[in-house]
């Protein structure tokens, strides 16, 4: 019988399995370069710009409420109407300079722009627009809560900007619920509700009465150890004690103008001014301690002021401009503080804020916060349709 012949040659497995090999690890590598990489997943962006995005979303949808109830006759449309331009500078204010390509839906922020937060969503109950008016004024107040909120942590312009909108929508629900004879929502500031402040913290800083002493053995230049005012310095914020001593001064002009315009007011009104005048010598009083505690030098008291011509004949209106005259202070101490300061600062101006509107004065669409309404970014066409999808949640909601 013929012997079964060999067909494979042992010295050449080797070679043939490196072949097998090669050719198994051409085909896995060209199958992973075909399969496309997971994107990594977008970073969540800053609070400041979710809280920007969920404020234009609120006014935008606000706007469009407000609009379609004018329109329908839910609503009248006099009282209405002041509401509505009211959100349409701010929604052109709270408009950023990459959101020139947002179409014309208010459902949410502008395109490209990342949603206010990814953990909060509307709930089923807020899904629907306002109704009628004092639905739209509850909308107003929650909204303005809302930004006055987030204002607590947004960085500095920003926590402007969002405390200024958030106090006008306060103002904006007040008002519309007198002019349509609505409840008002509860928060909605008064002129003479003064929200109390938490007390400014024990002060780090010497006592300039008390000068710093040092033993003999501590004397000397190795030995020297930072004062306490170069060790809190830097735990304040930039700027916070320029803006508390402008506070100060405010508060201080406001003392005088009220003491000169108190003889000249009618009855009516002097009871009212009685009570601002002991509010504007109370914040005069914590915007010092708060300066102190800065380890910031104190204001002097001018032993007068210069008061407008018209003043003293018109004393109310003149008190409405000095009102006025204090919110950029209070707008300035939010953009620049922190923590306690900001919250008593962000108390201040809508107390300044409902003060001037007391005696008649605009306190304006962002108070604390001069716009040049000219140079604001313009509205989309058709930004104000209304949607029916309620506002846009608040990065802080949890």
């Amino acid at each position: 019988m013929k012997a079964r012949r060999q067909d494979t040659d042992p010295r050449m497995r080797p070679i043939r399995f490196a072949v097998f090999a090669l050719a198994a690890l051409v085909v896995l590598s060209l199958g992973f370069a075909l399969i496309p990489a997971e994107k990594p997943a977008p970073a969540e962006p800053p609070f400041s710009e979710r809280a920007r995005a969920a404020a234009l979303s609120a006014a935008l949808d606000l706007r469009a409420a407000g609009m379609e109830l004018a329109s329908a006759g839910a609503a009248d449309s006099t009282a209405v109407d002041p509401v509505v331009t009211l959100l349409t500078i701010q929604a052109r204010a709270l408009r950023s300079p990459g959101a020139a390509s947002m179409t014309g839906s208010a459902t949410g922020p502008a395109a490209g722009s990342p949603q206010a937060s990814p953990q909060a969503s509307p709930s089923a109950a807020s899904t629907a627009g306002p109704r009628n008016a004092a639905e739209l004024v509850q909308a107003l107040a929650t909204s303005g809560a809302t930004r006055l909120r987030d204002a607590e942590t947004a960085d500095g312009g920003m926590a402007r900007l969002l405390a200024g909108a958030g106090t006008a929508q306060l103002i904006a629900a007040g008002r519309l619920a007198a002019a349509t004879g609505v409840p008002a929502p509860q928060g909605t500031p008064g002129p003479d509700a003064e929200e109390p402040g938490t007390p400014a913290a024990a002060s780090p800083c010497p006592s300039p009465s008390v000068p710093a002493t040092s033993s003999p053995a501590a004397s000397g230049p190795s030995a020297s150890a930072p004062s306490a005012k170069d060790s809190a310095a830097p735990a304040t914020p930039p700027g916070t004690r320029q803006a508390l001593a402008a506070a100060v001064s405010a508060e201080q002009q406001a003392v005088y103008g009220y003491q000169a315009a108190l003889p000249r007011l009618a009855p009516a009104e002097a009871g009212p001014a009685s009570e601002f005048l002991g509010a504007h010598k109370e914040l005069a009083s914590a915007a010092a301690e708060r300066l102190r505690a800065a380890c910031g030098g104190p204001v002097p008291q001018q032993p007068g002021y210069v008061l407008d011509p018209g003043f003293l004949a018109a004393p109310a209106a003149g008190l409405g401009k000095l009102e006025a005259a204090t919110l950029s202070s209070y707008g300035d101490a939010v953009a620049v503080s922190q923590g306690q300061d900001r919250i008593w600062a962000l108390a201040a101006l809508r107390s300044a804020a409902s003060r001037a509107l007391r005696w008649g004065a605009d306190p304006g669409p962002v108070p604390g916060l001069t716009l040049d309404i000219g140079q604001l970014p313009a509205l989309p066409a058709g930004a104000g349709r209304p949607t029916g999808t309620g506002l846009a949640p608040s990065p802080a909601a949890s």
